[in-house]
């Protein structure tokens, strides 16, 4: 088995940027949408400022001028942050995209800090400070329908009453995850999981309270199932198209040319997750386990805070902030992934640690400030979930590693689980010693990382004179290279 090093040579940290940190815009065509605007930005704040701070009228209330004050200081930590913030795995439509989202989750995490040392009262007055709608507000208008009522009473029309835009955000919350995870059984297992939850916390919080037909029924398999099973079909569908990029100069009709704009918010390429394999690790298994955990912790802190703040699920400050937890999310499920699978990737990268963060300062948040709802607590209740949600996390890994395992072996040819490892192995050593003794010259190369459990690829494309070719394959014997081509765990550089 491979084992993950704690130490971390040049070639690893720059094989860690170019694929987590700061992945690069290859083939720029369009050069005015790349190119850095430090100046201009700097003199843009500068005016903006300078109006403001002379026009506005000296007689504003002190409310009126803090507000605007701290609006002012989000937008130009925003602005900031797509100059200075890392690109992440993504680079689609554009990379100032996910720096912004970068910022945006840093600004969060950064509030939420400082709400840890509020009391409940004084961090609901920020809130209505800035919404004054949520003065208001109180806990009967965040239940406002009939929870578990009369469950055995079952008629059409009444399974269709609950058809409600609650569903259809269901249907599409679980199509978004579907595509992030692209694993069939781990999306089944956060969904089953999630009603487990709901049982076990439904003495807390009582929109929780459901009736059996609406958990099993209309939930796991209408709306969670509808939504996980055409997150698939799409993840299958995007995996067959071909990727090959035209630069919109080169295309002359003006139908070409929207399309092609259009296209430039679709991914650049599509990865085949395997999160797990036959010859997974024992720290793989684990890490795949912590995945289903902290995604379950996430779903619940999103309850707890609008329970605890007495906001309303339509309001604008729910929606951001679901809206923020899923664009935090897809960059951070991809780094994770990668952490995952490449033993030489030895550090998580920033997203997902920001991710990883906001999670435990919401979850800490929700205990400071919940006290009095965590009073009522029944502790036997969340130790079965606790329990429940251990097991289940690793039975989901135990169950993909099978269920690889019997799909591997109708497609790999009869060699050794121990021969395919040093295969990959040695070949990932020989291929950082190649990048190792070429590194000073290949300074002026642009670099493109592609990236999957079954294949790395690094191609280094020459700005200046000729392409460089470099390739290597493990040394086997002739009788045997018809099978190696046949085997999906294997490594080239090109």
């Amino acid at each position: 088995m491979r084992r993950r090093l704690l130490s971390e040579s040049q070639v690893d940290k720059e094989y860690f940027n170019s694929l987590i940190e700061q992945q690069k815009v290859d083939d720029i065509t369009i050069g005015v949408f790349y190119r850095s605007r430090t100046l201009t930005v700097l003199v843009v704040i500068w005016l903006c400022l300078a109006y403001f701070a002379f026009s506005r009228s000296p007689t504003q209330p002190l409310q009126y001028n803090l507000y605007h004050a701290f609006m002012a200081v989000c937008v130009i930590f925003l602005l900031i942050s797509v100059m200075i913030m890392p690109n992440g795995p993504f680079i689609r439509p554009h990379p100032a995209l996910w720096r912004m989202v970068f910022g945006a989750s840093l600004l969060y995490f950064l509030c939420l800090v400082a709400v840890v040392f509020l009391r409940l009262d004084e961090a609901r007055a920020i809130l209505i400070w800035v919404y004054p709608e949520l003065k208001h507000m109180r806990h009967s208008d965040i239940l406002d329908k009939e929870y578990a009522v009369n469950c055995s009473q079952i008629s059409f029309a009444r399974v269709y009453s609950h058809m409600d835009i609650f569903a259809l955000a269901h249907f599409l919350g679980w199509l978004i995850k579907a595509t992030l995870l692209r694993h069939h059984i781990i999306a089944w297992t956060l969904s089953i999981n999630w009603e487990i939850t709901e049982v076990a916390f439904s003495h807390i919080l009582p929109n929780f309270n459901e009736c059996w037909w609406d958990s099993l029924i209309l939930d796991i398999l209408v709306c969670n199932g509808l939504g996980i099973q055409c997150g698939m079909w799409l993840c299958r569908w995007l995996e067959m198209r071909d990727y090959q990029w035209d630069s919109i100069r080169n295309i002359p009709s003006a139908r070409g040319k929207l399309k092609r704009a259009f296209l430039q918010f679709t991914p650049r390429s599509w990865t085949h997750t395997r999160w797990l394999h036959p010859d997974s690790s024992i720290l793989r298994s684990f890490l795949l386990s912590q995945l289903i955990l902290v995604w379950q912790l996430a779903e619940l802190n999103s309850f707890f805070l609008k329970h605890i703040f007495i906001v309303k699920p339509s309001h604008i400050l729910t929606q951001l902030r679901l809206l923020l937890i899923t664009c935090i999310s897809a960059p951070a499920i991809r780094q994770y992934y990668l952490y995952v699978i490449d033993p030489h990737i030895k550090r998580v990268g920033s997203q997902l640690w920001l991710f990883i963060a906001i999670i435990l300062t919401e979850l800490l948040v929700c205990l400071k400030l919940g006290s009095e709802i965590f009073e009522n607590t029944v502790f036997w209740n969340l130790i079965y979930w606790g329990i429940w949600m251990v097991f289940s996390s690793f039975l989901t890994v135990w169950i993909g590693r099978y269920l690889a395992n019997g799909h591997s072996s109708k497609r790999l040819p009869s060699l050794s689980s121990d021969n395919q490892e040093n295969i990959n192995q040695s070949s990932c050593i020989n291929s950082k010693e190649n990048l190792k003794n070429n590194n000073n010259n290949l300074d002026n190369k642009s670099r493109q990382v592609t990236i999957s459990d079954d294949v790395i690829t690094f191609d280094r494309l020459s700005q200046t004179s000729t392409t460089h070719l470099l390739s290597f394959s493990p040394s086997v014997s002739s009788s045997s290279s018809s099978s190696m081509t046949n085997i999906s765990n294997h490594v080239k550089i090109e």
